[in-house]
C-alpha cells in the first residue's frame, strides 16, 4: 500500500509554503503520525530549515557519484544508464525523516521535459515512464523504510517539468496563499494546469497497457487553501488584506474547482475550501530559525521567555488545529 503524497504548491512564491511544510512535519510528528518529509523545490529551502549547513554541505558532496542523501542522486543514474537509487534518509526523530533536496536537481528539468512526451510513444515504454515517475518511485521507497502514513512535499512556484513530475505523484493538493493579487493570479494559473496535468498523466498511463512497474495515480486533488495573514498592524495594509482576502473563495472555486463562484461564502473564514487563515508569528520565527526548531516546540532557554512563551503555546495549539483539520480532510477522502 502506497503512502498518501501531500503536495503544498502555488505558482506564485514567498506565501510562507516551506514554512507551512516544515511546521506541519514537525506537528504531524507530535500528533504519532509517521511523516517523511521530501524537498523538490530546487532552492531546497526546506532542506535548509531542517538541517544545519554543514549536514547539508557533507550530503552534498558526492565525490563517490554512488551517494543517495538528496533526490538528485537518487534519480542521477537517469541521465546515463542506470537506474532509481533508494534514499538514504535523514532522521529527524522518531516519527519524522526528511528527503533532502539539493540545487542539483534544476539540471533534470531538461530530461523530464524530453521523455515527458515519449510516454506517447508506441515502444520502449519502460525508460519514459521511469524518469517522469522517479520521483514517486523514491517518495514511496523512503516511506517504506521509515513506515510513514503520509507524505509531505515542498515544491517551488514554477510550472515546469520538475513540479509536473512532483504533482504526478502527488494525490492531495494544498494551495498557500497571500492575501494579494499575485495570489489570486497564481490561482488562475494553478488550477488549469493542475487539469491539465492530471489529463495528460491519464493519456500516458492509458498508453502503457501493461506496465513493468508501479505507477502514480496522478490524483493532485485538491484539499483546500490557506491564507497568510498579514503582519503589519496598519490600517492600509490591513484594509489590503481584507479586499483580496475576501476574493479568494470565488477565485478558488472558478479557478481551480471550475465551479461557479455564485453561491460561495463571502469571506474566507466561512469558505469550506478555506482550511485556515494562517498568522504571521513576528519574532517567533527568527527565534525559532536560530534554534532551527518549530516556533511551538521554542523553550526559555531559546529565548521564548514572557511573551514570546505565550505566543509559543499559541502557535502549538494554532498548528495543531491545522493538522487535525488537514488529516481530517484527507483521512476522509482516502477513506471514501
Amino acid at each position: 500500500m502506497t503512502a498518501p503524497v501531500l503536495t503544498f504548491f502555488n505558482n506564485k512564491g514567498g506565501v510562507g509554503k516551506t514554512s507551512l511544510v516544515y511546521h506541519l512535519a514537525w506537528m504531524f510528528s507530535e500528533l504519532d503520525r509517521r511523516v517523511l518529509a521530501v524537498d523538490l523545490d530546487p532552492q531546497a529551502n526546506l532542506t535548509a530549515a531542517f538541517l544545519p549547513e554543514e549536514i547539508v554541505e557533507r550530503l552534498w558532496r558526492d565525490d563517490s557519484g554512488e551517494k543517495t542523501d538528496t533526490m538528485a542522486q537518487c534519480i542521477a543514474p537517469l541521465a546515463q544508464v542506470g537506474d532509481i537509487r533508494q534514499p538514504n534518509l535523514q532522521h529527524l526523530s522518531d516519527t519524522l525523516s526528511l528527503i533532502p533536496g539539493d540545487l542539483a536537481l534544476s539540471g533534470f528539468e531538461d530530461l523530464l521535459s524530453a521523455e515527458w512526451p515519449n510516454c506517447l510513444g508506441s515502444r520502449n515504454m519502460y525508460r519514459p515512464f521511469r524518469v517522469v515517475t522517479a520521483f514517486w518511485q523514491v517518495l514511496q521507497w523512503g516511506a517504506e523504510r521509515c513506515d510513514a502514513d503520509i507524505i509531505l512535499v515542498d515544491v517551488g512556484p514554477s510550472l515546469g517539468a520538475i513540479n509536473r513530475s512532483a504533482l504526478i505523484a502527488t494525490d492531495f493538493v494544498v494551495v498557500p496563499l497571500g492575501a494579494d493579487l499575485f495570489s489570486r493570479q497564481g490561482l488562475r494559473n494553478l488550477g488549469p494546469t493542475l487539469r491539465r496535468w492530471r489529463d495528460e498523466w491519464n493519456k500516458r498511463v492509458t498508453n502503457w497497457n501493461e506496465p513493468e512497474f508501479p505507477l502514480p495515480k496522478g490524483s493532485m486533488e485538491p484539499l483546500g487553501y490557506l491564507i497568510q495573514q498579514h503582519g503589519v498592524r496598519l490600517s492600509r495594509p490591513v484594509r489590503a488584506y481584507d479586499r483580496w482576502a475576501k476574493r479568494m473563495p470565488a477565485e478558488y472555486a472558478r479557478s481551480v474547482l471550475e465551479e461557479s463562484p455564485a453561491d460561495v461564502a463571502p469571506n474566507a473564514e466561512s469558505d469550506a475550501n478555506c482550511i485556515a487563515t494562517i498568522k504571521h508569528y513576528r519574532s517567533l520565527v527568527p527565534l525559532g530559525q536560530d534554534a532551527r526548531k518549530p516556533i511551538f516546540k521554542l523553550s526559555p532557554a531559546d529565548g521564548a521567555i514572557g511573551s514570546h512563551a505565550v505566543a509559543a503555546a499559541e502557535a502549538f495549539k494554532d498548528f495543531k488545529e491545522l493538522a487535525d483539520e488537514i488529516a481530517r480532510r484527507f483521512d476522509r477522502r482516502t477513506s471514501a
